[in-house]
């Protein structure tokens, strides 16, 4: 593919976009019915892999956080999601879209991040509903 092939698929495909790569494990927190599932399906495809879920017991290499308002302490969620994560992994919080019901302030995402000892590299629009922060844990 050319350069212009490959943007053009990144900005059709969000797995794409977020960056996930055949053979990856990602585990998926969060699941319920107001979740995207063209997204879900597009990281599937994407890595050739179906998600896991919570009961998965080994280290995955990225994980899909799916977290409203009312689902908790963001910051405590994470903390947990790190602790599943093989070095180097990534953590893909999904929350809703501003204005819509369990949106999240960006300052919450990001003192939340902070606290849980995360950096945030990236944040896209993945789904009509759905905005993502890429969250990483500092080089060390």
């Amino acid at each position: 593919m050319t350069a212009t092939a490959d943007q053009a698929e990144e900005r059709a495909n969000p797995a794409a976009r977020l960056g996930f790569q055949p053979g990856q494990v990602v585990l998926e927190i969060g699941y319920d019915e107001d979740c995207d599932l063209e997204l879900r399906e597009a990281i599937e495809e994407a890595t050739g892999q179906d998600l896991v879920d919570e009961e998965f017991d080994d280290v995955v290499d990225a994980v899909l956080l799916w977290f409203r308002e009312d689902d908790g302490d963001c910051t405590d969620a994470l903390v947990d999601a790190i602790g599943l994560l093989e070095d180097g992994g990534m953590i893909w919080l999904l929350t809703p879209k501003a204005g819509r019901p369990g949106h999240l302030e960006p300052s919450e995402i990001s003192e939340a991040a902070q606290t849980a000892g995360l950096s945030q590299t990236k944040s896209a629009s993945v789904a009509a509903n759905w905005s993502a922060a890429r969250l990483v844990t500092p080089k060390r």
